[in-house]
């Protein structure tokens, strides 16, 4: 073979390479989203969360859909229960609280995570909290069953709360990875 072929299958290999590469990018954007971005980076920003983290938790609360409701009755983009949405409608001096409005959702979503984080102070812990309950998690941080050390869950009975934790955690690398911001709570 001539070495002017070599170079062509060469660079059409190469291009196929670059092609592929961009492309997955652009595929993994699609599926991890940063839709209601407005809202995220504002509530986030206003509670003091990494904006990944907020998206991670949509993701794998609603898949992004702002009508989602849960076997437990959750409601909307963060999946906030009738309870959690009465407490943030007294702390936030709300009036009218529509939990499937994006933007209010958000809000309490955020403002519950940030309580969540001042309790807890850790990723695992309050990303466990917002799923099982932050009652659980004390109560397992205070089993020898559960917890080794009282400050992190070395197991977690409930099978959902544990499945819920690894598929936020894998949110979040994966949208760390995509756009780059390197999360503050950890």
């Amino acid at each position: 073979m001539s070495k002017k072929k070599i170079l062509i299958i060469l660079s059409i290999v190469v291009i196929l390479f670059t092609s592929i590469l961009i492309e997955k990018k652009t595929i993994h954007k699609l599926i991890y989203t940063k839709k209601y971005s407005e809202y995220v980076i504002k509530y986030s920003k206003e509670f003091d969360l990494d904006e990944n983290l907020v998206h991670s938790v949509i993701k794998a609360e609603s898949k992004f859909k702002p009508d989602a409701v849960s076997h437990k009755g959750a409601k909307g983009l963060m999946q906030i229960s009738d309870i959690t949405r009465d407490w943030a409608k007294e702390e936030l001096a709300l009036d009218d609280v529509d939990v499937f409005n994006p933007e209010i959702n958000i809000r309490i979503g955020c403002w519950y995570l940030n309580k969540l984080y001042k309790e807890f102070g850790k990723l695992d812990l309050v990303i466990a909290a917002y799923n099982g309950g932050s009652g659980n998690v004390k109560k397992w941080l205070n089993n020898n069953e559960y917890s080794k050390d009282g400050e992190k869950l070395h197991n977690i009975p409930f099978e959902e709360t544990s499945n819920y934790v690894e598929k936020v955690k894998k949110n979040y690398i994966n949208y760390n990875k995509l756009y780059g911001k390197k999360g503050t709570n950890q």
